[in-house]
This record gives structure tokens, C-alpha cells and sequence, in this order.
């Protein structure tokens, strides 16, 4: 599988570097090159990111700052001449540490590892969709649903609509949106309003506040926004 990955580093010619080395990877596609994080939140909320090449030491905000911003980060691969922050960096659950100067093959063992991650993270999610269910009490009887056929959900106070394809009705069920949330996986689904949750796999198209799962138009609350968008493009 392809993975669209992202530079970000204050220094030219680490830039350059790096920009070669992607370029010798058959399964990494470049959609930016950062010297700032300000600019690389620019292209996540435009681009569908896989992987960060992330260095530390950067002015204003540091990588490892930029990183515990990111309620749902791409993987990260960090580059950095500072071995100090390399146990800060796994606890944040990084891919790999770079320190430089790295050769070409550390680079390609460091992607190679994050090439694993990412099959294993879509074939996972995959078979969620596939063979995963739930349970519902509606109507006096015990339904299950595959995770697969929810297209959304929406939140009426006490109570939940869950749409499903091919059904006309939705299903009526007395739960709060809440405890809706915590049955369902968080690979493939995602609250994106006060009173919606969508499977981001039936998403047809979306724009700045709202998005389309057939032709049902859903709001995207401001607060969940840039989550939905990182996340969205990164599946």
C-alpha cells in the first residue's frame, strides 16, 4: 500500500536530504515539505497524511510540542541530532528515532517498520468492517448489527437513531450517544457533532462544516473538526 507522508524540518539541507531518500522509496508518496509547524498543520487539514518525518529542535514550536497537539497523529518517524528526546519520543508511541547523521539504510529500515504498521492498521480496520457486530435492544428484541452496514448515528437525548443501508427506518434504541460511542470501533468510526456519529468509510464527500453519507447532509461541529479531518484523510 502507498503512504503519503510529510517532512517537516527548520533545516534546508535536512529537507533536501530527506526529500531524496522518500524519493527512492517505491511506497511513499511526498505531499509536503515543512520548515515549520505551522505549515504542516496547513497540509493536514488538506492532505491525507500516513507519516511524519519529524524533527525536534525547531523554533517556536518543537516537534515533539507539535506531536501532543495531535489527538489522532499520523505515524511519526522523528530526525533529530538530540539523542536526549529519544525516550520522550517512544512514550509518545513513535515509529523509529533518526538520529543524524543516518544512512540511507537506517532510513529505509525506519520506513520499512512503519510500512508494517500501516498494512497491518488497514487490514485490522478491514476486518472490523467486515466480520465485526454489535448487539441492540430495540423493540422488545436483542437486533445485531454489523458494524459494516451502520452508515450513522444520530443523538435525540435519551435515545439513538441508527441508519443502516438498505433499511428505510432507522432503528430506535434508549441510549445516550455516549455510551453509543463506546460500542463501536474507533478505526471506523467517528463523532463529528454533538448529536452525530458516521462511519467514516460510507463518507461521499465532505466539506469546511458538513459532510454526505448518500444524500443525508451532516454537520460537523466546530470543536470536532480538525480531529475528523486528521483522522478522515488518514484512513
Amino acid at each position: 500500500m502507498l503512504m503519503n507522508c510529510m517532512i517537516i524540518d527548520d533545516e534546508q539541507p535536512a529537507r533536501s536530504l530527506m526529500t531524496d531518500n522518500v524519493g527512492k522509496i517505491p511506497f511513499l508518496m511526498l505531499k509536503g515539505c515543512c520548515k515549520n509547524t505551522f505549515e504542516a498543520n496547513n497540509i493536514l487539514t488538506k492532505e491525507k497524511i500516513d507519516l511524519i518525518f519529524l524533527d525536534i529542535q525547531m523554533p517556536v514550536v518543537s516537534g515533539l510540542q507539535f506531536l501532543r497537539t495531535l489527538v489522532n497523529p499520523p505515524m511519526v518517524i522523528f530526525t533529530t541530532a538530540y539523542e536526549q528526546y529519544a525516550l520522550e519520543g517512544f512514550e509518545l508511541n513513535v515509529v523509529d528515532y533518526l538520529m543524524k547523521p543516518f544512512s540511507f539504510d537506517r532510513f529505509l529500515k525506519a520506513v520499512t517498520k512503519a510500512q508494517e504498521q500501516f498494512n497491518f492498521r488497514n487490514v485490522s480496520a478491514i476486518h472490523v468492517q467486515d466480520a465485526g457486530f454489535f448487539f441492540i435492544h430495540s423493540e422488545y428484541k436483542e437486533l445485531k448489527i454489523l458494524y459494516r452496514d451502520v452508515l450513522y448515528v444520530e443523538g435525540l437525548k435519551d435515545y439513538v437513531k441508527i441508519y443502516l443501508t438498505n433499511t428505510k427506518y432507522p432503528i430506535l434504541t434508549r441510549l445516550n450517544l455516549k455510551g453509543m460511542e463506546a460500542r463501536l470501533p474507533l478505526s471506523i468510526f467517528y463523532r463529528v457533532h454533538n448529536s452525530f456519529i458516521v462511519n467514516i468509510t460510507k463518507i461521499t464527500s465532505t466539506q469546511k462544516t458538513q459532510l454526505f453519507i448518500e444524500h443525508k447532509l451532516i454537520p460537523i461541529g466546530a470543536s470536532f473538526a480538525a480531529d475528523f479531518f486528521i483522522k478522515y484523510k488518514g484512513i
